[in-house]
């Protein structure tokens, strides 16, 4: 079994969904971004570390910002395997995602992203802009390496594309809960259950919704029925509103945390 298998076991023994948080690496800076990113994980089961990147399509202005603080303060890829090396070594049992574009993974090298990904301890890349149809040119590869690849599916995707997706996905499939961008309002919460179950119909893997979760009641609700609720803008959105101030930044992110997480956990 895989350590993000493991994660959803326990959680599913513990009768709860799973939290899966997400923070851009290197934001606001690379040295409280370590600081954020192991804080984060404490309250987490499913770490997704974001490779900063100047043009996040799929993103809203709360993570776009993000990219744009963590670009800003130099970071780099390298700082990115170095700060999940870091998050790895304190948390042994977390699983990590590196979540990003395909740009960075195409200009390195797909086999040197994966070898290093590994090295640094990630478990999974989330590949935005890298559709199962184009799998070719990274699924060998990460799965020689042991890389799981978590692919999307949406309200809009057809039944076709629902099969085609189980069928390459590994990990778990994350649903985006509705047509639009990282941060916008959740759609209707009875629609996204039975969409999540219809896609049960085609996989024995973890289904996890993410996009437009912003608070503890909505946590709650999508983990009644999914095996992960993703987590993101709502964390992103404590740097900025304390930006001048590192320490009341991780705390703003550890009560934000710990308020999803009990809320799973209720």
């Amino acid at each position: 079994m895989s350590r993000l298998s493991d994660v959803f076991a326990r959680c599913k023994s513990n009768q709860r969904a799973a939290l899966v948080s997400y923070l851009t690496a290197g934001d606001p800076d690379l040295t409280s971004s370590e600081l954020l990113l192991n804080t984060l994980a404490d309250q987490s089961d499913i770490l997704e570390i974001g490779m900063p990147f100047s043009d996040p399509m799929a993103d809203g202005p709360v993570i776009q910002a993000a990219s744009e603080r963590a670009l800003a303060s130099g970071t780099h890829i390298q700082d990115v395997f170095r700060l999940t090396a870091q998050v790895r070594q304190q948390h042994p049992d977390l699983g990590i995602v590196l979540m990003g574009y395909a740009n960075i993974p195409f200009v390195i090298g797909f086999e040197n992203f994966a070898k290093q990904a590994v090295e640094a301890g990630a478990d999974a890349v989330l590949l935005v802009d890298i559709p199962p149809e184009e799998g070719h040119i990274c699924d060998g590869i990460f799965q020689k390496h042991g890389l799981d690849r978590i692919l999307l599916l949406s309200p809009t995707s057809t039944e076709e594309r629902i099969q085609l997706v189980c069928k390459h996905a590994s990990g778990f499939i994350y649903y985006v809960s509705l047509n639009g961008i990282t941060g916008a309002n959740m759609g209707d919460m009875e629609a996204i259950q039975q969409q999540v179950n219809h896609i049960r119909v085609h996989t024995d893997l973890p289904v996890c919704v993410g996009f437009g979760v912003k608070t503890a009641k909505q946590a709650q609700e999508v983990g009644h029925f999914a095996d992960g609720v993703v987590v993101g803008s709502h964390f992103v959105n404590t740097i900025p509103q304390n930006i001048s101030n590192a320490e009341a930044i991780n705390d703003a992110l550890k009560d934000a945390a710990s308020s999803m997480k009990e809320a799973l956990e209720a």
